[in-house]
């Protein structure tokens, strides 16, 4: 046997070696983010609300005005509209879409009006301006006014170049996933 021989068993048992210990680390990665899947937790890459994990927590009544949530948002043109613009990202939503989180400004039965900023009942919406055009210079159209719908939601956020009902109007509160809680997050 030569001394070439034993330096290539050697190399040999230290890759099947570095082999195993990437194989155990990547299941153990893989069984993490399925338990936190399952678990109702979520990682929020957006600014709308502060970065990091969040925790979808069950909603055992009806969804409710300033209730902060997880939802679904429909599989609509708008939405594909939004997500070609890149203001959606992917997830497992129907359309291809993460779940969005944004607070409840008003349920069914609820007048909004929306002009220079977003009223409801005549109370205006703090952090609720409209801008006409997005961060890449393409128009941004508003929703119209009018009562939310039996069964629908009008969506919030307070970030300023957030994508939310003031554009694509009220959405169905059937999409509600849960309470949006935040678990270690933080805003930048």
């Amino acid at each position: 046997m030569t001394a070439g021989a034993g330096t290539c068993r050697a190399k040999t048992a230290q890759q099947r070696r570095a082999a195993g210990i990437i194989l155990v680390a990547a299941s153990v990665g893989i069984l993490a983010i399925g338990t936190a899947l399952a678990g109702g937790y979520r990682i929020n890459l957006t600014p709308s609300e502060p970065l990091g994990l969040w925790r979808i927590v069950p909603l055992g009544r009806p969804v409710a005005g300033n209730d902060l949530v997880f939802i679904c948002p429909p599989a609509t043109v708008e939405m594909r509209e939004a997500r070609a613009r890149g203001y959606l990202r992917s997830g497992s939503c129907p359309g291809g879409v993460a779940p969005l989180i944004k607070t409840v400004i008003a349920v069914a039965g609820q007048h909004v009006e929306i002009g220079a900023s977003v009223s409801v009942e005549g109370r205006v919406v703090s952090s609720s301006s409209l801008a006409s055009r997005d961060g890449s210079d393409r128009p941004l159209a508003p929703s119209a006014s009018g009562i939310v719908p039996p069964g629908y939601v009008f969506l919030h956020s307070a970030f300023p170049g957030s994508y939310d009902s003031r554009y694509f109007g009220p959405v169905p509160a059937s999409g509600v996933l849960g309470l949006a809680q935040e678990v270690l997050t933080y805003a930048p």
